[in-house]
C-alpha cells in the first residue's frame, strides 16, 4: 500500500513539473545596435488590429461597416500606383491600401499612412493627393485617407493640398491623428486594443532624447511597465496580446541587455494570463484545482503511514501548514 502510495506520488510530482508555466527566455541583446525596421513592424501590427483601428477612430463603426465581411489589404494595387523604386519617401513611411465593405453593401477603400520615423516631409500633403487621384485614374476607387503622424511635436500639420491659378483652384483634404497630442491616461483606460499600440508609439519619442543609456532605460522600462500592466486587465484575445506584445518589446527596444531581461522576467513573472483567452485560464485553473485536490488525497494517506510531514510536503508540494490541518 504504502509503495502504491508513493508511486502515486511521484507522479503527480512529474504532473506538476510538467505544469510549469513555459514562456520566452528573455533575448540577448545584440552588442551591436540594430536599427529598428519600425516600418515592418508598423505594416504587420497595422494587420493585425485593423479593425480596432477603425472602431478607435470611428466610435460608430458598427453602423458604417460591415466588419463581419473582413478586410482585404490591397498591397498590389498599392505597388501599381507608387511602383518600388518611386516612392518618394522609402522606408520613412507606411502605406496601406485597405478594402472595406459599408453597411449598404458598398465596396470602398482607404488609405492609411504612417510617418514611421517621426520627421516631417516637405511634399507630404502632396503624396497624399498624388495616391488619391493615381488611385482614383487607375482603378475609379475613391478613397478614405488617414495621415498618422509619430513625431515627438504637438504642433499641428497639414490636412490638405491645395494650388490654384488664375481661378481654377484643387482643394484636396484628408483625415490627420497626431500621436504626440494623445492624452495617456485617456489610453490606458480605453478597451481598444489600438489605443495601447499608441501609447507603445509615443514611448519611442519619450526616450529618444535621453542619451545616458541607463537613464533612458529606466524610463523605458516605467513606460513599458504601465502598458504591460494595462494590457494584462484587457480582455483581449489570445492572438491579440501575442501580436500587442510583439509591438510592446521590439518598436522601441532597451539599449542594455540589463532592462531587457529584467522587462522579460517581469513578463513571465504574470505568468500565461496575458498570452492566453479566458477560457484557456479558467480550465487552466481548473486543472491546477483537480492537481491540488490530488495532493491532498495523497497527503492524507501518506499521513495515515506515518511518514514525516517533511517527506510528504517534499513528494505532494503542499506547505506543512497545509499538512498539519489535514486528518
Amino acid at each position: 500500500m504504502l509503495i502504491e502510495i508513493f508511486l502515486r506520488s511521484l507522479q503527480l510530482n512529474m504532473m506538476q513539473e510538467n505544469l510549469t508555466i513555459i514562456t520566452t527566455q528573455p533575448q540577448k541583446l545584440p552588442r551591436k545596435k540594430v536599427s529598428r525596421k519600425d516600418d515592418l513592424l508598423w505594416k504587420g501590427i497595422l494587420e493585425d488590429v485593423f479593425e480596432d483601428f477603425l472602431c478607435f477612430m470611428h466610435p460608430e463603426a458598427n453602423q458604417i461597416f460591415d466588419l463581419k465581411k473582413g478586410f482585404e489589404f490591397l498591397d498590389k494595387e498599392l505597388g501599381q500606383v507608387f511602383p518600388l523604386g518611386e516612392d518618394l519617401f522609402s522606408s520613412k513611411v507606411v502605406d496601406k491600401l485597405v478594402k472595406v465593405y459599408t453597411i449598404d453593401g458598398k465596396e470602398e477603400w482607404i488609405l492609411l499612412h504612417i510617418e514611421v520615423q517621426g520627421k516631417y516631409q516637405k511634399n507630404f500633403s502632396e503624396r497624399m493627393y498624388t495616391y488619391n487621384y493615381r488611385i482614383w485614374d487607375k482603378h475609379r476607387k475613391p478613397i478614405t485617407a488617414y495621415a498618422i503622424f509619430t513625431d515627438p511635436f504637438k504642433i499641428e500639420r497639414s490636412n490638405r493640398y491645395e494650388r490654384s491659378f488664375l481661378g481654377t483652384r484643387l482643394l484636396y483634404e484628408f483625415n490627420t491623428y497626431k500621436i504626440s497630442k494623445q492624452d495617456d491616461e485617456l489610453l490606458l483606460k480605453s478597451n481598444n486594443p489600438f489605443a495601447l499600440i499608441v501609447l507603445i508609439a509615443k514611448a519611442a519619442f519619450k526616450v529618444s532624447r535621453i542619451s545616458n543609456k541607463r537613464e533612458r532605460d529606466c524610463l523605458l522600462l516605467t513606460i513599458k511597465r504601465t502598458i504591460l500592466e494595462a494590457l494584462h486587465k484587457k480582455s483581449f484575445g489570445t492572438d491579440k496580446i501575442k501580436q500587442i506584445m510583439n509591438f510592446l518589446r521590439y518598436y522601441v527596444r532597451f539599449e542594455t541587455e540589463e532592462f531587457n531581461n529584467i522587462f522579460e522576467q517581469e513578463v513571465q513573472a504574470l505568468g500565461r494570463t496575458e498570452t492566453m483567452g479566458i477560457e484557456e485560464l479558467l480550465l487552466d485553473r481548473a486543472t491546477k484545482q483537480g492537481h491540488y485536490e490530488k495532493a491532498i488525497e495523497i497527503a492524507i494517506q501518506l499521513k495515515k503511514e506515518g511518514l514525516s510531514i517533511d517527506f510528504i510536503a517534499k513528494t505532494t508540494k503542499l506547505t506543512i501548514d497545509e499538512i498539519k490541518k489535514l486528518k
